[in-house]
């Protein structure tokens, strides 16, 4: 009897035990909240948005004029330097002819009538910049000898390679914007063609005038950016805004349909710039909430806590 007694209490305390445990666990589980994550949101925009194109060009001086001896003899003085701003009819050089050379002391001869100087003066034929020098003084030069370059400032242009299949995004009379390498942006305007292709790089040669008083040297590499295609209003999300895959073919956004969840919305996108994506597909409202960080990652359906921005 006593036997059976004491089974039974053991009996008794094992089930106690276990449904103690149980109920602990479920206070574990139950006071436990799930978790949810930080993010902020943006809304769509009705903008309008433009794609561009952008391609490399080099600036060049299109009118050189070219500095010439007009006699043989030597340079006897030389009055600019390589960088020189020069007006037109400005003296440039002396030439001391070959003959006046010979005669060593023009000063004792008494008649005037074979006494001359011999020296003769190179003046500049226009305004512009000395780009080359190439002779100094005491060179001897001959008739028709090149001395120097001066090129005009105002005929500086950037020549724009564009690839051929390419060449109908770009108009002559369009106007376009040139980032020079120190990210500063100036205007230009595309003035022309030529009528050839790089017979290896197959690019097409536009020409490009720079709308500025900046003094540019030549042979400056910069970027020319064209607007390819436009849109009034568009449909406009910040970038961070829109979610790819590891392949770039399927893009989604995050999209709040309470205070707590998100939701994925797979979207179409259309023109893309620096910073904005326009989406095609589907319609969204301007009061949609989408969220603009802390999306990547979330699942399907997520919880989340809607953050100010700082």
């Amino acid at each position: 009897m006593n036997n059976k007694k004491t089974q039974l209490l053991i009996l008794m305390m094992i089930i106690l035990g276990l449904s103690s445990c149980h109920t602990e666990t479920n206070t574990d589980e139950e006071s436990t909240p799930d978790a949810t994550t930080p993010v902020t949101i943006t809304n769509i925009n009705i903008e309008p948005i433009a794609e561009t194109i952008e391609l490399r060009a080099t600036s060049q001086f299109q009118k050189k004029v070219a500095i010439k001896s007009n006699t043989n003899g030597y340079i006897d003085n030389i009055t600019i330097n390589i960088g020189d701003e020069v007006s037109l009819d400005q003296l440039l050089f002396t030439i001391k002819t070959k003959e006046a050379s010979a005669i060593e002391d023009q000063k004792n001869i008494k008649d005037t009538a074979l006494y001359f100087s011999g020296l003769l003066k190179i003046k500049a034929q226009k305004t512009g910049i000395i780009t080359t020098l190439d002779h100094q003084k005491g060179d001897y030069v001959q008739d028709g000898d090149q001395l120097g370059i001066i090129s005009e400032r105002s005929s500086l242009v950037f020549i724009l390679e564009v690839p051929f299949e390419l060449h109908s995004s770009v108009k002559v009379n369009d106007d376009c914007k040139i980032v020079l390498p120190d990210n500063q942006v100036i205007n230009g305007k595309i003035s022309g063609v030529l009528p050839s292709v790089d017979a290896v790089a197959q690019t097409q040669s536009f020409v490009v005038k720079p709308i500025t008083d900046l003094k540019l040297p030549e042979n400056l590499i910069a970027k020319v950016q064209i607007i390819k295609s436009t849109k009034e209003k568009a449909m406009v999300l910040p970038k961070p805004a829109l979610l790819a895959d590891e392949r770039q073919t399927q893009f989604w956004v995050m999209k709040l349909i309470n205070d707590s969840i998100a939701i994925k919305v797979l979207v179409k996108k259309g023109i893309e710039t620096n910073d904005k994506v326009e989406i095609l597909e589907p319609q969204f409202n301007s009061g949609d909430r989408i969220i603009f960080s802390g999306n990547y990652g979330l699942a399907d359906t997520a919880k989340i806590a809607v953050q100010k921005p700082e």
